[in-house]
Parts: structure tokens; C-alpha cells; sequence
């Protein structure tokens, strides 16, 4: 339940993202500070398009972090989603997570 909140709060931040990216991971890192006791379960969600090498590239930035990644097709195969649960260290390490998937993984969409 806890959990759930604190992933509605980043849908929350991600709607109303400035044009910004700083101003955005600032926005975030505040958020994570007041909704949860660090270190916290995590749940990220990016989207990529269904190319097995986006994917691998998705969980080698989250290798030996202990995380549970899933992955499901769209109806039409043409996109994945990748959920990723994990327990991380603080915001800061969240964020720095997000930014790594966005440099490496091109055409990813965070969630």
C-alpha cells in the first residue's frame, strides 16, 4: 500500500513535468524525501520499443541491485513494458537510476 503511494506520487510529478529535466529529478527528489523511509521499495516502469537489446540494456543498469523485472508486450507486439521492483538506497539512487536508462536506452519512455 505504501508502495502504491509513493508510485502515484511520482505519476503525479511526471504529469506535470517542467520542460526542465533538472527542475524535474529536483521535483522528484523532494517528492521521494516526504513519502517514504529510505532505504524503499521501488517500482519503475519504462516503455521501449519490443527490441530484445533495449530490453537487456533496461536490466543491466539494475544488474545486482536484487530486482524483479518483468516485462509484458503489447497487444500488437510492437512495444514492451519493463516494471522494475526494487528495494534502493534513497531518492538520490532513484534518480540516478532513471537518468542511466535515459542515457543508455534511446527512445525509452519512463513511467
Amino acid at each position: 500500500m505504501y508502495f502504491a503511494a509513493v508510485y502515484l506520487h511520482f505519476i503525479f510529478i511526471l504529469m506535470s513535468t517542467p520542460p526542465n529535466p533538472e527542475e524535474f529529478y529536483n521535483k522528484l527528489k523532494a517528492q521521494l524525501h516526504d513519502t517514504a523511509l529510505w532505504p524503499a521499495e521501488y517500482l519503475y516502469k519504462f516503455i521501449v520499443l519490443s527490441d530484445k537489446e533495449k530490453i537487456k540494456q533496461i536490466g543491466v543498469i539494475f544488474n545486482n541491485l536484487g530486482a524483479v523485472i518483468e516485462t509484458k508486450e503489447s497487444k500488437k507486439g510492437k512495444y514492451t513494458s519493463v516494471s522494475i521492483n526494487v528495494t534502493m538506497k534513497n531518492p538520490e539512487a532513484v534518480i540516478e537510476k532513471y537518468k542511466q536508462v535515459a542515457e543508455k536506452v534511446e527512445g525509452v519512455i519512463s513511467l
